[in-house]
């Protein structure tokens, strides 16, 4: 009897030590996307920034968003003037391990934007949680692949 007891007992501990040694993350590393997020949000919020291409599924489109100048503000207001004309929206970087888009990979940084526009507005086309494919202290070139129609977006913002 004490040996049937001694095996279920050992059976129990080989199978919580089983769980306790599986993680979510296969590279044993837990992604920490925090200080690259900072350093993005302190890029773009210095200066204003223009849009130098803006590629709607194959149609560029950069020329709706001529002339706007772009600040991304420290409380996350996006305000693009242009002239007289004065739109509002909102931004964040974020990492998007928790969200469901395009992406296969763990370890990317979204770039939200948000305008509260009606669709047949232009800068509706900018709202979306875009991929960040490269950053620098002048440019921000970012993508989004469409779940919809699977159209590919480009947005290249640089700074005045």
């Amino acid at each position: 009897m004490k040996k049937g007891l001694y095996f279920g007992v050992l059976i129990l501990l080989s199978f919580s030590l089983m769980s306790f040694s599986c993680s979510d993350d296969d590279d044993g590393n837990p992604n920490d996307n925090s200080q690259q997020i900072a350093q993005i949000e302190t890029t773009v919020e210095s200066g204003t920034w223009r849009i130098t291409n803006f590629n709607d599924s194959g149609q560029n489109e950069t020329s709706d968003f001529t002339g706007y100048d772009f600040t991304f503000n420290s409380d996350g207001s996006l305000v693009a003037t242009n002239g007289s004309t004065t739109m509002t929206g909102t931004w964040s970087v974020t990492d998007d391990s928790n969200s469901n888009d395009d992406s296969s990979s763990d370890d990317d940084i979204d770039f939200n934007i948000f305008f509260a526009v009606p669709e047949t507005n232009n800068f509706e086309d900018l709202n979306d949680d875009w991929d960040i494919v490269s950053t620098s202290s002048t440019r921000i070139e970012l993508i989004d692949i469409s779940g919809g129609n699977g159209g590919t977006d480009m947005l290249t913002f640089e700074r005045n």
